[in-house]
């Protein structure tokens, strides 16, 4: 498969997760794709089969989370490989994951990391990066994170991500609940973050929403463990009027609703925005 061909439209789709299971087939033609987590599926060929069911309705979309692209490591390529194996199985479009590290120098971390934002170490991410999508033989796209010390660098966050771009040929997935998230927390505003990304490699959104218990003396946490809030819904449509993406996301990771209703409202709204946007 050739990185560099036009991506398909794959419409609004869903985070896999297991309590989510039966509402998702029973619900499956309000449901265009869906987002699995690569790692659940590494280790245990075995767990394919459920990949494979899955796959009989829905285009499948790999989503990582120890790529560990952002760490001074060299990129560890068997970990590469055994995704790419996972994206060969569902036939997936593109592959993504984090920009961030999750280990170091051999330590485990167990947490998506904020990297030191310095041009040379851009660079060096969008080396890594690039070669991880060499590995995998399609797209690979990278998403920004929610992160609650903002380490001092001579790039800003969205200066970083466009350094990391401008290095390789690589897509984002941007996570409009993250930076909503750190807009509150940082204290900037989330739309013209937005406005200084390289929106022409946005390929991906996820959406979430957070409880509100989930703000805790003013700073505000990232649990994807509600509804889709207003302000995320806000963002989308601001990036639609400025962007196509190929792919637009509701994530539910915690606090699964009883009544799967929820979730539909989420996946109506989404698509409702990208109809008036002009987006199919």
């Amino acid at each position: 498969m050739n990185p560099g061909r036009v991506l398909p439209n794959l419409g609004v789709g869903l985070g896999y997760r297991a309590p989510l299971h039966d509402g998702i087939l029973e619900h499956h033609r309000e449901i265009d794709w869906l987002e699995i987590i690569t790692d659940d599926y590494l280790h245990d060929p075995g767990t394919w089969d459920l990949l494979r069911t899955l796959r009989d309705r829905f285009p499948l979309v790999p989503h990582g989370l120890e790529m560990s692209v952002g760490s001074r490591d060299p990129l560890d390529e068997d970990y590469v490989r055994a995704v790419a194996a996972v994206a060969d199985a569902v036939d997936a479009p593109w592959v993504s994951d984090h920009l961030c590290f999750t280990r170091d120098q051999g330590i485990e971390l167990g947490n998506l990391t904020p990297v030191h934002r310095t041009a040379a170490h851009a660079r060096y991410i969008a080396a890594k990066a690039q070669k991880a999508q060499d590995l995998l033989g399609r797209r690979f796209l990278l998403e920004n994170i929610a992160y609650y010390v903002d380490l001092p660098g001579e790039l800003s966050e969205a200066e970083m991500i466009s350094e990391v771009m401008r290095h390789c040929d690589c897509g984002i997935l941007l996570d409009l609940n993250n930076v909503a998230v750190n807009a509150a927390n940082h204290g900037f505003d989330p739309f013209r973050f937005l406005d200084s990304l390289p929106l022409e490699r946005v390929e991906q959104v996820h959406l979430a929403g957070n409880a509100p218990d989930q703000v805790q003396e003013g700073f505000r946490f990232d649990a994807h463990d509600d509804e889709v809030s207003d302000e995320v819904m806000e963002l989308l449509a601001h990036l639609l009027e400025r962007q196509e993406v190929k792919g637009i996301l509701v994530e539910r990771d915690e606090r699964f609703p009883e009544d799967f209703g929820e979730m539909l409202t989420d996946l109506r709204r989404a698509r409702a925005i990208t109809a008036r946007e002009g987006v199919r």
